[in-house]
């Protein structure tokens, strides 16, 4: 048997360096968890408004917003799987941490998906 037999499947940047702590590498695994759990969340809020919504707000705005919402879960998940791995690489060359992007991506996708959200609203509220 091979070294990369027993290690399993490794990306490249996992196969170098010094294995961390087993504590800080599932932390670092239930934290991209929690970032997976958010993009299922933001696919089911796209779904619900698109199948339950129906009159309550318009199509001009109900179906961008699904979409966006459908956007946003999908570079979720690849920023999260892309975080998982930085930082599993830093922790294992005693690197200081990156920076977290899918923060950023995450509050820039549910604040215009709010401001959609309110002008439905409103809209709706003064028609």
């Amino acid at each position: 048997m091979t070294e990369q037999d027993e290690q399993g499947w490794r990306p490249k940047a996992l196969r170098d360096g010094d294995e961390p702590d087993p504590r800080f590498t599932l932390a670092n695994e239930r934290t991209f968890l929690a970032w997976i759990r958010t993009s299922l969340g933001l696919t089911a809020g796209a779904v619900a408004m698109e199948a339950f919504a129906g009159d309550e707000i318009p199509e001009i705005i109900r179906t961008p917003l699904a979409c966006i919402l459908l956007v946003l879960a999908a570079l979720l998940a690849v920023v999260a799987f892309r975080r998982w791995i930085r930082i599993e690489a830093s922790m294992r060359h005693q690197q200081p941490l990156p920076v977290p992007q899918a923060s950023i991506l995450l509050v820039l996708g549910i604040a215009i998906g709010a401001v959609l959200l309110i002008v439905a609203i409103l809209g709706n509220t003064y028609a």
